[in-house]
């Protein structure tokens, strides 16, 4: 699968991005960047391990990947409560058609969008 340099629209709260008309809870901007970097990094480390403990079929082993996973994400912001104030509403997951953000998401652009993810 090929992957494109453009990054995904951002609603215009700055909480989420919008992968394939799904709302995706953003890193918590408040982090510095040296710890965005870091939990960044260990994000990726435990990825990685996901894929070799499933090559090599070792259950316990991706079971602790998928935890370091969950860990980093919350670490990050992107799961567990929200890192915004004001008591608004989580739509993480949530279709963006079907959210407050519907409107903003009517007016984004796509195809182009999907154009240029595709390299076109």
């Amino acid at each position: 699968m090929a992957r494109s340099s453009e990054p995904p629209p951002i609603t215009p709260d700055g909480r989420y991005i919008v992968v394939r008309g799904r709302l995706w809870r953003r890193a918590n901007p408040h982090l510095s960047e040296a710890l965005r970097q870091r939990l960044v990094d260990t994000l990726m480390d435990a990825r990685r391990a996901v894929a070799v403990a499933k090559r090599l079929a070792e259950e316990g082993a991706e079971i602790a990947a998928h935890a370091a996973v969950d860990r980093a994400k919350h670490d990050l912001g992107e799961r567990g409560p929200a890192w915004w104030d004001g008591g608004a509403a989580d739509y993480n997951r949530h279709l963006a058609k079907n959210t407050p953000y519907a409107d903003w998401w009517a007016g984004v652009d796509q195809g182009a969008t999907a154009a240029k993810r595709q390299g076109k």
